[in-house]
């Protein structure tokens, strides 16, 4: 297994990454649209973050891309990171790659010297956020009803 940073000059590797692994983007929006989805892990971030600063890694697994994730910096709070998105292939799930590839992503929030780590879960996805209490994560309280999927997101929070 190895992380690394993820280019925009790899945009087909991660859309063909969603065409082999569509289960989050089938829950969240209803529908998988790879090159759309591709195109935006590596232009969307939360407000007031900089897309150029976040840092978007790809897990590999025998030498193909097995996961991604996208960290933004400064949402909600200026010290504070965001993981906008962690998915990992149903073909390593259950193995323990999704913590260690989360461990990553913590040790670069820290490096960066975030205080906290902030994620948002489906109220769909009773699995995620199963594994994200797991790893030590707890609800703020706050929560978004989406007016078009109907999907209502809950914010969880980690110190760092």
């Amino acid at each position: 297994m190895r992380i690394r940073e993820l280019f925009p000059s790899e945009t087909a590797l991660v859309a063909q990454f969603y065409r082999e692994a569509p289960d989050y983007w089938l829950l969240a929006e209803g529908r998988c649209d790879p090159e759309r989805q591709a195109q935006e892990f590596f232009t969307d971030a939360p407000p007031n973050c900089d897309p150029a600063q976040s840092d978007r890694l790809g897990l590999f697994v025998n030498q193909r891309l097995s996961g991604v994730a996208e960290v933004s910096y400064g949402f909600p709070e200026p010290n504070d990171a965001y993981l906008g998105l962690m998915i990992l292939g149903p073909w390593v799930q259950g193995a323990g790659h999704g913590h260690t590839f989360l461990a990553h992503v913590e040790t670069l929030a820290r490096k960066r010297h975030a205080a906290r780590l902030y994620l948002a879960v489906l109220d769909v996805n009773p699995r995620g956020r199963a594994f994200w209490e797991r790893e030590g994560f707890t609800p703020t309280g706050l929560s978004r009803k989406d007016a078009l999927t109907g999907h209502t997101t809950y914010r969880l929070g980690k110190p760092l």
